[in-house]
């Protein structure tokens, strides 16, 4: 009989909002065990996490504490910037979308095609 059921790996999802990539990598061990591994996933069109461990996945307690733990570490890291340069902004504020393809939402003046 082989040992391969009884170590067989379990897969989760979680999305990634709020959720640092460094803060997860960092602590899931802590919370999963060495054997945990963490990697960017997208599951129907929502970025986020798939988890792998042996045993159970992520509670919300562990969830909520992964949360602040990005927060502080986002926190950490602007302090750090805007210690460097204080008179640099932000390249753009959080969450506005950054147009990619298609219009921007103000139409276009169409110049006269010159012959």
């Amino acid at each position: 009989m082989s040992s391969s059921s009884s170590t067989s790996m379990n897969r989760y999802w979680i999305p990634s909002w709020g959720i640092h990539k460094k803060v997860i990598t960092q602590e899931l061990p802590y919370y999963l065990g060495p054997q945990a591994t963490v990697r960017l996933y997208t599951y129907e069109g929502e970025d986020g996490y798939l988890i792998t461990t042996l045993g159970n996945c992520l509670s919300d307690e562990q969830i909520d504490d992964l949360c602040r733990k990005s927060v502080d570490y986002w926190d950490r890291k602007e302090a750090a910037r805007s210690q460097q340069d204080p008179e640099r902004g932000l390249k753009r504020p959080a969450h506005q979308p950054v147009p990619i393809s298609g219009t921007s939402g103000t139409p276009r003046k169409k110049r006269p095609l010159e012959r």
